[in-house]
């Protein structure tokens, strides 16, 4: 039996992050384990759909620490190790192996997967989806011998697969089951921009429509829409969400809920058990709600919080939601959470490739959308949130302002 003070369950983003934070505060040899289920060394996760399935990236180049970090640092690192259970009275993982891995302090880090589609046909080869090295790899070769891909969804990881694929000079149909393009986030003016700089680069969107079915003889040839129409492609890559992986703590008395739930230090209900990253489901002390953060910067900032958690320090976890994109030769930025409010202001000109985009309620600042504008308004959006900053709607509007002559409070 493998025993360490601290192991973690997962290797994703947060134990590379947590693994290299601990390291940096004295970690010895032999103190952590990590348990992954995944094929390679811990990696970024965003250059999946951007850099890497473009081939700028190599996965060399996209690992978080280098590959002999771990074996330097006397970091046991078990890859293809797939969990069966999580016994916190006992303080021991068992994995399907027989195996067992026993902890003083464990972080659970089991991420989420991909929604499948639930639809005839979802089993054809080339019907692809993107989480791991390994998908983006697949997506990437099979892409070089296709001319025609659809792509499903209309959040920011259909938009980015869409926007490489265009780029290769594959035709791309993005199929959205809304009326606009991330409606979700995107006020209808974005939409309206990111629809046009995607239809001017070759890119055919699909509004309102619903998969009926997919057809193909072994592997994907088309798609049939519920309206009749019969789309051809030789993949399909469906960006439709995720969900938070649990499984393997079913039964296990650690309280779940929409992904693990824990309190603002990221400790579940089981002293010494704490989890991070897309499956932590944490209070917000900032906007004063439980939230689920599924993008890259929770994951890192999570990962390094709990590995000051696991060495003794005790302060809240605050952190203003923060994702980027990068789609054709655009690169944007998005802080906090626009539900609920009252005021969307559009700064600069949404017909250019720079504006930003300011959510308020009640005067103050909750969510900043920023692209190719000046450094002080990247700069000003998370701590405008973090601090409940008050701006003036109008003044914030008037782009030829300096930025800071919004602020009321």
């Amino acid at each position: 039996m493998n025993d360490s003070k601290y192991v973690i369950l997962g290797g994703g983003m947060v134990a590379g992050y947590a693994a290299k934070e601990l390291v940096e505060r004295g970690l010895k040899p032999g103190e952590l384990t990590i348990v992954s289920a995944d094929t390679s060394v811990p990696y970024e996760r965003p250059p999946l759909s951007k850099s890497f399935l473009s081939k700028k990236d190599s996965e060399e180049t996209i690992r978080i620490n280098p590959e002999d970090f771990y074996r330097k640092n006397g970091i046991q690192l078990n890859l293809n190790c797939d969990i069966s259970s999580v016994d916190p009275e006992t303080r021991r993982l068992a994995a399907k192996t027989g195996e067992e891995f026993a902890f003083e302090k464990l972080i659970i880090a089991t991420g989420a997967r991909p929604r499948t589609l639930q639809i005839a046909g979802a089993d054809l080869r080339n019907v692809r989806y993107l989480r791991s090295i390994d998908d983006s790899k697949a997506i990437r070769q099979t892409a070089e011998k296709m001319k025609r891909v659809v792509v499903i969804g209309g959040g920011f990881i259909a938009m980015e697969v869409a926007a490489v694929m265009a780029q290769k000079q594959i035709e791309v149909v993005l199929v959205l089951n809304e009326d606009r393009i991330w409606k979700r986030l995107f006020t209808p003016q974005m939409s309206d921009f990111f629809e046009s700089y995607y239809s001017e680069r070759g890119v055919r969107i699909l509004k309102n429509a619903t998969i009926r079915e997919l057809r193909g003889d072994g592997a994907v040839n088309s798609i049939v829409l519920a309206r009749g129409e019969t789309i051809p492609c030789e993949m399909v890559v469906a960006g439709i969400g995720v969900t938070p992986v649990t499984d393997v703590l079913s039964g296990s008395g650690i309280e779940l809920s929409d992904g693990v739930t824990v309190d603002e230090y990221l400790e579940t209900n089981c002293p010494g058990i704490y989890a991070a990253g897309d499956v932590a489901n944490y209070p917000d002390a900032i906007f004063g709600k439980r939230r689920r953060v599924e993008h890259w910067d929770n994951a890192a900032t999570q990962g390094q919080y709990c590995a000051h958690a696991l060495t003794g320090e005790r302060s809240p976890f605050m952190h203003v939601p923060y994702f980027f994109s990068d789609v054709f030769d655009l690169s944007y930025e998005y802080w906090g959470d626009s539900s609920g409010a009252d005021q969307t202001i559009h700064r600069g000109d949404l017909s250019s490739k720079s504006f930003s985009v300011w959510w308020l309620r009640q005067n103050r600042v909750i969510a900043a959308f920023v692209m190719s504008r000046p450094d002080e308004e990247r700069d000003a959006a998370p701590k405008w949130i973090e601090t409940a900053r008050q701006a003036s709607g109008a003044k914030l509007q008037d782009a030829s302002q300096s930025i800071a002559a919004a602020v009321t409070q």
